[in-house]
């Protein structure tokens, strides 16, 4: 019973706002991003199990070197000190305490002229929006805009899910509607994923420059969106099913189809 108690507050947290990277994977991404000034959170501690030393001590030696360059510590403490302040149990034994991360305005942003961004609105868990991130990240999609409510607060949690991509991927904070203005000013195609109206993602012009915009599986996209999209496109299923794919499997469908057509 205690056990089970414990486990659905970890499930808890991850709602709760957390400046935690846990695990290599997400650790290595940041420094990535730090050394491309292209993120500014910073490495304040990295909390490393002191009985791993031997088994990882690639990592750890990698990390001490990053230590000098990036002036942060390095403390070893106990699995169970890690257990306690971890959300997931993948950290494999490296957490990493960090700054915030506070995403710049699209107004300040110095976007590409033949680039593909994408809006995330409505989303409510945060690791469908690590998931959606990590195929973006990966498909090459040149940056993430979100609402001024997103989920980067749960850093830890989206890092983790998105295996580091979300410490990578350029975002900018913008109201919905004021970011498809800011796009079509500067000569983007803009596409929302929808059903009414619509027509196939696979018969549909998808070349570059274009701002590509996804809804939450429960809300959807707005009535406001939808009416100043240049068109609304929508995924073929290959059976009759009546049910919305989540966000993070039509963020990878639209994102790779985008990169075939533009390749």
């Amino acid at each position: 019973m205690e056990s089970n108690i414990k486990r659905i507050k970890k499930e808890e947290e991850k709602f709760v706002s957390s400046d935690r990277l846990e695990g290599m994977s997400s650790i290595s991404a940041l420094i990535k991003a730090i050394e491309a000034n292209t993120n500014p959170r910073r490495i304040i501690k990295i909390l490393f199990d002191q009985a791993k030393c031997n088994s990882k001590r690639a990592e750890l030696g990698f990390l001490r070197a990053k230590a000098k360059q990036l002036d942060f510590e390095i403390e070893m403490v106990s699995a169970e000190v890690l257990q306690k302040i971890s959300i997931g149990s993948t950290h494999g034994g490296i957490i990493a305490e960090c700054t915030s991360r506070e995403l710049p305005s699209l107004t300040d942003a110095k976007i590409k002229k033949d680039g593909v961004y994408f809006l995330l609105d409505g989303v409510e868990d945060p690791y469908n929006f690590g998931y959606a991130v990590r195929s973006l990240y990966a498909a090459g999609v040149d940056g993430v805009i979100v609402p001024p409510r997103n989920w980067m607060g749960a850093a830890g949690v989206v890092a983790r899910s998105s295996a580091g991509a979300s410490e990578l991927m350029e975002m900018y904070v913008c109201e919905p509607t004021d970011s498809v203005t800011f796009f079509k000013e500067r000569g983007y195609s803009v596409v929302c994923a929808g059903i009414r109206d619509s027509v196939s993602l696979y018969d549909t012009d998808l070349s570059k420059p274009l701002f590509v915009i996804l809804g939450g599986e429960k809300r959807g996209i707005s009535r406001a969106l939808l009416e100043q999209a240049d068109r609304i496109i929508r995924i073929d299923y290959g059976s009759n099913f009546g049910g919305s794919l989540s966000t993070s499997a039509a963020a990878a469908i639209f994102a790779f189809e985008i990169l075939r057509v533009n390749r």
